[in-house]
């Protein structure tokens, strides 16, 4: 009987290890340059979709991650229950990949901090993941944040920067010619002589659970 028990440990053990050695390496590649998610398995190039990820204040986060859990259906506490279908969790304050209605905006930053993709695409990606597992999945996300854009108005109507950075650039920075405070050229400019305290800049939102 015991030896019977034994056999049966064995043979699990060794099932067990057989799936292990043939599940595929999974690694999906975002460049928020180009806003392009690449997925290749073993090394093959399998999947190229177009992506979102977050808008200035809401940074989606670079370097490389491992994804925690899977949701087949999410929905966003922070943004009025906003869905997020097949969602694959990649950070501990709720960054994740998954699918979006707006694919009107795919290829340009539009999120919260997460990665979108078309909701078909993300169906597949989540299939994948949960096909070969999450210890087999490596997500890799490169590139820099969207900052050069301002944002407003028709032909002629003033830009607002207020979203692009924690300061206007024109009247404060780099911009202005310094790191201090300084004023615009229209302005009067005895004012400019008056010290002032340096510009108090924010750290950008966290996307937990974001969409």
């Amino acid at each position: 009987m015991c030896r019977a028990s034994s056999s049966v440990v064995a043979v699990i053990a060794f099932l067990a290890t057989l799936s292990a050695a043939t599940a595929a390496e999974v690694r999906i590649t975002v460049d928020k340059n180009i806003q392009r998610m690449t997925v290749t398995v073993d090394g093959i190039e399998r999947y190229s979709w177009p992506v979102s990820t977050g808008l200035e204040d809401y940074a989606t986060p670079t370097g490389a991650f491992m994804p925690s859990r899977l949701a087949r259906q999410h929905y966003s506490r922070e943004w009025d229950n906003a869905p997020m279908p097949h969602s694959i969790f990649f950070t501990d304050a709720g960054h994740a990949i998954h699918g979006s209605n707006i694919i009107g905006r795919l290829g340009q930053p539009a999120s919260h901090g997460c990665v979108r993709l078309a909701p078909r695409n993300a169906e597949l990606l989540f299939r994948l993941v949960l096909a070969e597992g999450l210890e087999n999945t490596r997500i890799d996300i490169t590139g820099t944040d969207p900052i050069g854009i301002a944002l407003g108005g028709e032909s002629g109507a003033p830009k607002r920067y207020s979203r692009l950075t924690s300061f206007d650039p024109l009247t404060t920075g780099i911009m202005a010619g310094g790191s201090g405070p300084r004023v615009r050229a229209s302005e009067n400019p005895s004012l400019s002589e008056k010290p002032s305290s340096p510009p108090q800049t924010q750290a950008p939102m966290a996307a937990t659970g974001a969409p």
